[in-house]
This record gives structure tokens, C-alpha cells and sequence, in this order.
């Protein structure tokens, strides 16, 4: 009985506090990193070469380098090789690092949805007069926004269970709460709410997506 008040009156309001930079970080970073990937994707498909190579240099280097590496590089080497950059909020650094590994899944998974569309669509633009951006913007992108959701609602989760490496740069999210408790109560008891506590916040956002696909997805229609 002890032990089941301490896990709800001293440890669950520590876990629910990184919680909330759980949360916070993966919903601020995935918001950030799908705009970002919209116009890493439109860089890609671009027609101009400097621009389709950069974008693809972008993508290549946050896809290909594991997002540990990235995060290190942003919160410690960063201001060492340059310290104009130097980032003393270690949420800031962590969204960052987030926002642009994010913006290169992105970018891929709107770029797909993008080329999905008949090209008859931008054929028949063509002949209503419509520009390549008009055609776009008003036609392309409407029907490609219902394909995204669910990759986009997988790359979510995926970011929302990865959120617990930030822990290695000691910001406080659920990871580095149950670090903390077990450090300094040594019961591993804090693993089993810690846990809980990752797969409700994970199964309210599958909740989500999966409304969000059932009500504008064109798949399974």
C-alpha cells in the first residue's frame, strides 16, 4: 500500500511533467518539420538542379545519420565549432534536432504522395490554364493532403517514442523522470508507471490518426 501511494503522490506528478515535454516536443517538432518537409519536397521535384541537389543532399544526410548523432551535434559540437549558434535551451536544441530529422521523413512522404496523382490532373490544368504553381497548389496538393495522413500519423508515433533520447541531453521528458526516480528511490517499480504512461499517450494519438484517416483517407475507399 506504501509503495502504490508513493508511485500516485510522489512519482506520477514528476512522470506527468515529462510528460508534458514529451508531448510538447514531438507535437511542435512534427508541426515544424511537415511544413519544412513540404518545401524540401517541392525543392526535390524542382526543376532547377542546384535546388533539386540540395534538397536531395538535405534529405540524404538527416535520413542517413541516426538522430542521436544529430542531436549531439546540435546541443554540444555545434557551439564549439560555432559558437554564434550555440543553443543553451536544451528543448530548443531537441526541437530543433527534431524538426529537421522530421522535415526529411516528411519531405519523402509528401514527395510520394505528390507524385501519387494521375498526371491527367496536370493535364487537364494545363489545358484550363492554369500555371505548374496554380495547378499545385489549387489541384495537386488538396488531393495529395487526404494520402498523407497515415504515414504522417506513423512518422508521429515513431517521433513520440524517439522524443525519449533527449534524455541524453538531460532534458526532463518521461525517459529522464523515471531516470531520476530510479536514481534516487533504486526501486525499479518507477519502470512499470513510465511505461504506462508512453503507451496511453501512444494509443490516444493512434486514436487520433486513425479518425483523422477513416474520416479523409482515400485509401480503403
Amino acid at each position: 500500500m506504501e509503495t502504490f501511494k508513493t508511485v500516485i503522490y510522489i512519482w506520477m506528478p514528476q512522470l506527468f511533467k515529462g510528460a508534458r515535454v514529451t508531448i510538447g516536443l514531438t507535437v511542435t517538432a512534427a508541426c515544424a518539420g511537415l511544413v519544412l518537409g513540404f518545401f524540401l519536397a517541392l525543392g526535390k521535384m524542382s526543376r532547377k538542379t542546384v535546388l533539386n541537389k540540395l534538397c536531395g543532399a538535405y534529405i540524404f544526410f538527416f535520413r542517413g545519420t541516426p538522430l542521436l548523432m544529430q542531436l549531439f551535434f546540435i546541443y554540444y559540437a555545434l557551439p564549439r565549432i560555432f559558437p554564434p549558434f550555440t543553443i543553451n535551451s536544451r528543448f530548443f536544441a531537441a526541437f530543433t534536432a527534431f524538426s529537421l530529422n522530421s522535415a526529411a521523413y516528411c519531405a519523402e512522404i509528401i514527395r510520394a504522395a505528390i507524385q501519387s496523382i494521375d498526371r491527367g490532373q496536370f493535364e487537364a490544368s494545363r489545358v484550363l490554364g492554369l500555371s505548374r504553381a496554380q495547378t499545385m497548389w489549387y489541384v495537386i496538393i488538396p488531393q495529395s493532403v487526404r494520402r498523407l495522413i497515415p504515414p504522417v500519423g506513423n512518422e508521429f508515433i515513431m517521433m513520440l517514442k524517439d522524443a525519449s533520447l533527449v534524455s541524453m541531453i538531460a532534458l526532463v521528458d518521461i525517459t529522464r523522470a523515471m531516470s531520476n526516480i530510479f536514481n534516487s528511490t533504486a526501486s525499479a517499480l518507477v519502470y512499470i508507471p513510465a511505461l504506462a504512461l508512453y503507451l496511453i499517450i501512444t494509443a490516444v494519438f493512434t486514436f487520433i490518426f486513425r479518425r483523422l484517416e477513416k474520416k479523409y483517407t482515400v485509401y480503403g475507399e
